[in-house]
């Protein structure tokens, strides 16, 4: 963290002496608090404190206000804390959408925080954010207490049972931007879909050439080059019917209306579930009824 964040910004550390275990991906929570350091660096220019801490909490249905993924219980809390300029109220309501940042552009994605709340939220938990314009920002991570290993395993059933829905199932992505293309492909495989990864036109065209197996491509509109349309028509020339999903940041779901049976878009920004379902969507309707339509706002 030290190295992060530079010899300008003083990491304390607040750790309880806690007993309780939790049950995720180390090196999810790893890249998590790795975000968050980047993230503090960024609001602290010059000099300031970032503080980690931890406890052991519990809350009741009160306390978490009607969420509708994390139940009531014990949870080990993790706070990343800085100094820094602070969020106003419009940019924390944001805070976790995908592609959304404040940063210049071509200084963030807009995923760092959009990635720590897929990761926490998949492990059962939820994040918060308080902040305030001068006085710094907390992001407190809830992770769900582990009694015993095989209570963690019947939490991860459902999305088991989704896998093997979509095992078997082949997605060529497109996607110039590297962190989008490995956040989206991440979502996917999750879900159980092999997912085959092109970086621009020509690749992911070689890509429709050499693997058979490819039953939907989804795909950029602003590519570089060959652009995701210009390639969809590629890609039809070759396979006819091939399902195809543009992920658009300019005419949005309005391209819709224009476009052939077995295409349809959605625009960014995004979430992943939003994503997930338009593929299961459009590969799991086998008569084709609802592909092209638009998709839920």
């Amino acid at each position: 963290m030290n190295r992060t964040v530079g010899p300008a910004i003083k990491v304390r550390m607040d750790l309880s002496d806690g007993k309780w275990a939790v049950r995720l991906d180390p090196s999810g929570i790893e890249s998590a608090l790795l975000n968050l350091a980047i993230n503090t660096r960024d609001a602290m220019s010059d000099e300031g404190r970032l503080t980690f801490s931890t406890r052991e909490v519990f809350l009741s249905a009160a306390d978490l206000r009607g969420d509708e993924v994390a139940g009531s219980g014990d949870f080990v809390l993790l706070s990343v804390t800085d100094t820094g300029t602070g969020m106003p109220a419009d940019v924390q309501a944001r805070a976790f959408e995908p592609f959304f940042t404040t940063k210049p552009l071509g200084k963030g994605t807009g995923l760092g925080l959009s990635q720590i709340y897929g990761f926490v939220r998949q492990s059962g938990g939820l994040v918060r954010i308080d902040s305030k314009e001068g006085a710094g920002t907390t992001v407190s991570l809830y992770l769900p207490r582990s009694h015993v290993a095989t209570e963690a395993e019947e939490v991860a059933a459902p999305i088991g049972a989704v896998a093997t829905k979509a095992s078997g199932r082949t997605i060529l992505l497109v996607e110039d931007e590297a962190a989008v293309r490995a956040l989206a492909a991440e979502s996917l495989r999750d879900r159980g879909y092999l997912v085959l990864e092109a970086e621009d036109g020509p690749s992911g065209l070689a890509m429709i050439d050499r693997a058979a197996a490819v039953e939907l491509l989804v795909t950029d509109v602003g590519l570089p080059g060959l652009n995701g349309r210009q390639l969809a028509d590629a890609a039809r020339e070759r396979r006819p019917t091939l399902p195809v999903l543009f992920i658009t940041g300019y005419a949005g779901t309005a391209l819709n209306d224009g476009l052939p049976p077995g295409m349809a878009a959605i625009a960014k920004p995004f979430s992943l579930d939003h994503l997930a379902e338009r593929v299961d969507l459009m590969l799991g309707d086998a008569a084709g009824d609802h592909i092209g339509r638009p998709g839920p706002p």
